[in-house]
């Protein structure tokens, strides 16, 4: 029974980590995309499509980072190169995935999915309720430990990182000193983009081996709920994600266990849980100040 509850958090919680991850990249360059849901709900059907046309799950993995980045792509034309106002933009990608994907996977509606198969770890698969929860697991899992890994050495353990940084909290210090805001401000929003993709293939793949309108129900609101949480550090981000993931199947297991609560407050759990931690957060004023990347959502127009 524990086994059980410990892999649907982790199934639950692996697609808003990796989108959380590519967002914590971008907010940290001082651009803050909206449009996260509208990339994972596009990147699951590229995903789901991809794997129905090949017959190899493996290949929508590629086709959902793709998916998600050319959506990225578009907005750091708008919201980088243009200026455009961020937020606006953000939830114009949304909506605009959210049609796309509703468009593209329409003919997929019912048909059976190919899922990943775990992939078992050799002695430490063996081991007893750990080795099943944490070494048999399906890639997209591996890939989010060793993304987190990987962006918290980047950000803070790099020049790099520390290039990145610096566009986020004075862009126009370090254009001064010949780093290229815009393009780095752009490879961040594109790593974003493909982050937010392969998450929503972990929905179609892993998930829920299926397309449904709408699958990602909300998921990319919460990756970016899920940053603040973390206070923009990728390490914080695994205890947010799976925190959410626990409040996510929480709703299931009551259900299971006939506790006497309204089955449409359990679905609401996870979205109060999002607005109360906020609403917490934001509270803080100090906490705001210290941790949030200083050039956050302003756009940036090099002299020319």
């Amino acid at each position: 029974m524990i086994e059980a509850v410990l892999l649907s958090i982790i199934t639950a919680s692996t697609a808003m980590l990796l989108a959380a991850l590519g967002e914590v990249v971008v907010e940290r360059s001082g651009i803050i995309n909206l449009g996260v849901e509208g990339m994972m709900v596009v990147g699951a059907v590229s995903a789901f499509a991809v794997a129905q046309m090949t017959g190899d799950a493996y290949w929508g993995i590629p086709a959902a980072a793709a998916a998600g980045a050319a959506m990225a792509l578009l907005f750091a034309m708008l919201a980088v190169w243009f200026a455009t106002n961020q937020v606006a933009t953000g939830l114009a990608l949304t909506l605009f995935g959210l049609g796309v994907a509703g468009l593209v996977g329409e003919r997929f509606i019912g048909l059976p999915g190919v899922g990943l198969q775990p992939i078992a770890i050799p002695g430490l698969a063996d081991i007893p309720i750990a080795g099943r929860v944490l070494f048999q697991q399906n890639i997209l899992f591996y890939l989010s430990i060793v993304l987190t890994v990987a962006v918290a050495l980047f950000l803070f353990r790099s020049r790099a990182g520390l290039r990145l940084r610096a566009v986020g909290d004075a862009p126009a210090a370090a254009q001064a000193l010949g780093i290229s805001v815009l393009r780095i401000r752009t490879l961040a929003v594109l790593f974003g983009g493909a982050c937010a993709g392969v998450g929503g293939a972990q929905l179609t793949l892993v998930y829920t081996p299926q397309w449904i309108e709408n699958i990602t129900a909300g998921r990319g609101w919460i990756a970016l709920a899920l940053v603040v949480f973390a206070s923009w550090r990728p390490l914080r981000l695994v205890v947010g994600a799976y925190l959410f993931g626990a409040v996510t199947i929480a709703q299931f297991h009551a259900q299971a266990f006939g506790v006497a609560i309204p089955s449409q407050f359990l679905s609401a759990l996870p979205y109060i849980a999002t607005i109360v931690v906020l609403v917490l957060i934001a509270s803080n004023k100090r906490f705001m100040m210290i941790n949030t990347p200083a050039a956050l959502g302003r756009p940036f127009v090099p002299d020319r």
